[in-house]
């Protein structure tokens, strides 16, 4: 009697349960086809709008390098020549200047990583003055001639002897004299070619404790009296000047 009872109550209140979950499912379904149909007729170049903005979002493009000055003033770039190896420029100098009367005499020695070659002073200027005698701009130009191949950095050192100077002379110490022929010098070898920088310096007497002490002191005096010509390991700057 109880169970004749239920089933009269549920056919009173309607359609079954589970029909509920069934149009739920069904009307789920239709929104999901629904969805993939407008997805496949998306426009295309609403698409590549789409796509662009998201790119530049997520990933903007790269900055350019600008090798342009970004200050007023520009510091130019400085490169340096190839050097040549200093004991092979020894034996190619030696060679040029073996019969000339005025570098024959010249000694050739090595300071630390540089070569020097020293002239003396009494065959290339008159005494007490920075004048040049003729068969001294001759040798110069024998010398430079050598010199204007290389690559390498070259500087001029005028000295003298401790003696001071005597009151008659042009210059009033010992110090603008041996700058003054350093100077000399210098411009000779710019003549016969050579066109990087050259570093002058005038050491007057302060470097005359070097010297030898083995020899009398008229030898020394005159080896004193000289002009170093120092040729270094690296090379010059590619900016000419004297």
């Amino acid at each position: 009697m109880a169970e004749e009872e239920f089933k009269k109550q549920e056919t009173r209140s309607g359609p079954p349960v589970w029909m509920l979950s069934l149009a739920d499912l069904i009307s789920l379904l239709l929104t999901f086809f629904v969805m993939l149909f407008a997805m496949s007729k998306v426009k295309i170049d609403r698409w590549d709008e789409v796509v662009d903005s998201l790119s530049q979002s997520i990933k903007p493009s790269p900055r350019e390098e600008n090798d342009e000055p970004m200050a007023s003033l520009n510091i130019p770039r400085v490169y340096r020549k190839p050097a040549m190896n200093l004991d092979y420029l020894s034996a190619v100098i030696d060679d040029a200047i073996d019969d000339n009367p005025v570098l024959g005499d010249a000694r050739m020695s090595r300071d630390a990583d540089k070569l020097v070659i020293s002239l003396p002073g009494d065959l290339l200027f008159v005494s007490g003055s920075s004048e040049m005698t003729q068969k001294a701009r001759q040798a110069l130009f024998v010398l430079g001639g050598v010199l204007r191949n290389i690559g390498n950095r070259v500087g001029v050192q005028g000295h003298t002897d401790p003696r001071p100077l005597s009151g008659r002379g042009v210059y009033a110490s010992n110090w603008e004299l041996s700058l003054a022929r350093a100077a000399a010098v210098a411009n000779e070898l710019k003549k016969s070619g050579y066109t990087d920088y050259i570093n002058i310096y005038g050491f007057a007497a302060s470097r005359y404790d070097q010297l030898p002490e083995t020899v009398d002191e008229d030898t020394r005096f005159e080896m004193a009296r000289r002009v170093d010509i120092v040729i270094e390991p690296h090379g010059g700057s590619g900016i000419g000047g004297t």
